[in-house]
């Protein structure tokens, strides 16, 4: 699209330390690499939920106003306070919109009515969709544009911080980065029934120290912000699985990873661990295919599996992230995305 005009417009984003918002900030300074220019207010964090909504009011409406007509302006989805307002805007102005889908309310199981969420996807003219999966459940609900897959969500460094050395060598200590709670990770606090041989290092929000006996396998780290868990995680593995059962990953947090990116597993990548996934799991396709870690059923086989590994694999394994977690420091997924959203509007 040669000559078009690129725009984005940021807001405020509540600082939190379970990195709600890193994904979305990160997107705008890779937009900002990728040649759109932000024609709202800068970046803010205000932590009031009031003061920020006024901010992002008068930012969005300031950058509404100055938007030119017949130009591309990209969206981050969900914006619910706004999204109707910018899209309404952005028609009247003739321009083009792409919407980086981060969440979808639906498979979520947050909204029961899918033509509903559908109905606002189809105001774009190309969704950045997590994966092949999400797009092919897109197009079977009602999605009538273009869709282009993001495969994995970038994960950018903070100013000055490095990338943290990887694993020295193969061992049991894996890694688990999320929602502690029982709603998201019931799972957890089932493990030590499996008399694992590994040792799973927590970190985040929602431990429930009460569930855990003594001698357990589990062992709380503390809760970080974005920027800094990077620096705090060491071990060996890195796990993503959601829901409330060690069997599958059930629940309807279990079941969305059917078919989104957790963003854990761009921050398990970026310290250098390899990934251990459900293997229903949508991200699993691509962690099999580069050979960046392994799948699994169910938990129960998780300690055999680890026994089987050996140093050659393990190896292979890491230095197979090493490459990965280069591309995600440095945005590649989400510049690889928007170049081919660009190509599609022709």
């Amino acid at each position: 699209m040669p000559n078009r005009k690129l725009f984005y417009i940021s807001r405020n984003y509540k600082f939190s330390r379970n990195a709600a918002s890193k994904p979305k900030m990160d997107c705008e300074e890779v937009l900002s690499k990728s040649g759109f220019k932000n024609l709202g207010f800068r970046q803010s964090n205000h932590p009031s939920s009031a003061i920020g909504a006024i901010i992002s009011f008068f930012g969005i409406t300031w950058g509404l106003v100055r938007l030119p007509f017949s130009s591309v302006l990209c969206m981050q989805y969900p914006l619910s306070k706004f999204f109707g307002y910018k899209v309404a805007v952005a028609k009247l102005k003739r321009c083009k919109l792409i919407l980086i889908v981060h969440d979808v309310k639906t498979l979520m199981g947050k909204n029961r009515d899918a033509g509903k969420e559908m109905r606002r996807f189809n105001k774009a003219d190309v969704l950045i969709l997590h994966n092949q999966v999400m797009m092919q459940w897109f197009a079977e609900n009602g999605y009538k544009g273009k869709m282009v897959p993001l495969y994995l969500f970038d994960y950018l460094l903070a100013d000055g911080q490095k990338l943290p050395e990887q694993s020295l060598g193969q061992g049991n200590e894996i890694v688990f980065a999320g929602g502690l709670g029982m709603e998201k990770s019931a799972f957890l606090y089932q493990l030590d029934e499996l008399h694992p041989n590994f040792t799973l290092k927590l970190y985040g929000n929602g431990f429930q120290k009460e569930k855990v006996k003594e001698g357990s396998a589990l062992h709380y780290q503390g809760v970080f912000a974005p920027d800094e868990v990077l620096d705090h995680l060491k071990g060996n593995f890195g796990l993503v699985w959601n829901g409330n059962a060690i069997r599958e990953c059930d629940g309807d947090f279990g079941k969305y990873i059917q078919y989104n990116n957790p963003h854990k597993t761009s921050l398990y990548l970026l310290a250098g661990l390899p990934i251990i996934i459900w293997d229903k799991a949508a991200v699993a396709q691509l962690v099999e295919r580069e050979k960046i870690g392994f799948a699994i059923a169910s938990l129960e086989e998780l300690s055999e599996k680890l026994a089987q590994i050996d140093a050659t694999t393990y190896d292979q394994m890491v230095a197979n992230v090493h490459t990965m977690r280069n591309k995600i420091a440095n945005g590649h997924f989400l510049q690889e995305a928007v170049a081919n959203a660009l190509a599609e509007l022709g």
